[in-house]
């Protein structure tokens, strides 16, 4: 065990490492140019050879590290020997040397639970909406997500050839949050970022009961998120239970710890203790700044219909 690091700390620059190691891996499928893709439970819900490697090397990688963790992947994966290949040992030396916030310095191994999403916008993947897609790795303590990593494989990606791709975010609650240049949206605007492929009619009332200046389509919660960070969007709606713990825990860490905001579309926090159901079930509402003025324009037959 490396001496006088915490524990969490030692988990987020390992999880760095290992996310960075997930978003080769799913640029090396796509040069390959077999995406093995399969339908989980609708021609919109994928999992591709992608999701599958990235999520055994992801789940593998910590597991090794940190046996006593609870890990919750999304992708429900045999049982199997993992190829030592897939396997990430690396730390970033830069997060070690941050210090760990006083309140989780005690934390033990087994306290944490860690919420992984090999791939998120894995239809938009497919579809070669590279921008869309993200690796997903949060970490959760007593219920409420306190770190996470999100790697952006193909950050960049349109920049032309010799263009460094691929960045990681990372963060940690009262630590701040890292990898990116904080933006926000000009005050007075309204601009929403929502589901590109999961919408309905709840989606459409709540967004357009936002009276946005304009509204966003794209793929992946992370994606999402650095939306809202990066100064794109200033709220993100999704009012439909699609969303899973997996999708939201790294990405609220990161928007949490630059002052912004995620709950449920009745401004409940999520939940991410390892007995909790999976589906966030009463919908998503992020923000980075006036949530009050968000949860304040759902509409009353939305939050009728989505029960946390």
């Amino acid at each position: 065990m490396a001496s006088g690091h915490t524990v969490l700390m030692r988990l987020v620059a390992s999880a760095y490492s290992i996310a960075q190691k997930a978003g080769t891996i799913v640029r090396r499928v796509i040069a390959e140019g077999d995406l093995g893709i399969v339908e989980k439970t609708s021609p919109t819900d994928l999992q591709t050879k992608a999701d599958r490697l990235a999520q055994m090397s992801i789940c593998s990688s910590l597991a090794r590290k940190f046996p006593k963790l609870t890990i919750i992947g999304e992708e429900d994966l045999p049982s199997e020997e993992v190829d030592q290949e897939l396997i990430e040992d690396g730390q970033w030396e830069e997060i070690l040397r941050k210090p760990c916030p006083s309140q989780y310095s005690t934390i033990k191994e087994e306290d944490l639970v860690v919420w992984v999403d090999p791939l998120d916008g894995t239809k938009e993947y497919t579809e070669g909406l590279l921008d869309n897609v993200t690796v997903l790795i949060g970490i959760a303590y007593e219920g409420k997500a306190i770190a996470g990593v999100i790697n952006q494989p193909y950050y960049n990606y349109q920049a032309g050839p010799g263009a460094a791709l691929g960045r990681t975010i990372w963060g940690v609650l009262g630590l701040g949050a890292f990898g990116f240049q904080l933006k926000e949206v000009p005050a007075g605007k309204h601009i929403i970022t929502t589901t590109r492929s999961h919408s309905n009619k709840l989606v459409t009332d709540c967004v357009t009961a936002m009276n946005p200046d304009d509204v966003l389509r794209v793929g992946g919660a992370g994606n999402k998120i650095i939306q809202l960070i990066e100064g794109k969007a200033s709220a993100y709606v999704f009012a439909s239970p699609g969303c899973k713990k997996w999708d939201t825990c790294a990405p609220e860490v990161i928007l949490h710890a630059v002052g912004g905001k995620l709950t449920d579309v009745h401004g409940n926090a999520l939940q991410y203790d390892k007995e909790v159901k999976h589906m966030n079930s009463a919908g998503v509402l992020a923000s980075l700044r006036n949530h009050d003025y968000y949860a304040s324009r759902v509409p009353e037959s939305v939050k009728n219909a989505l029960v946390p």
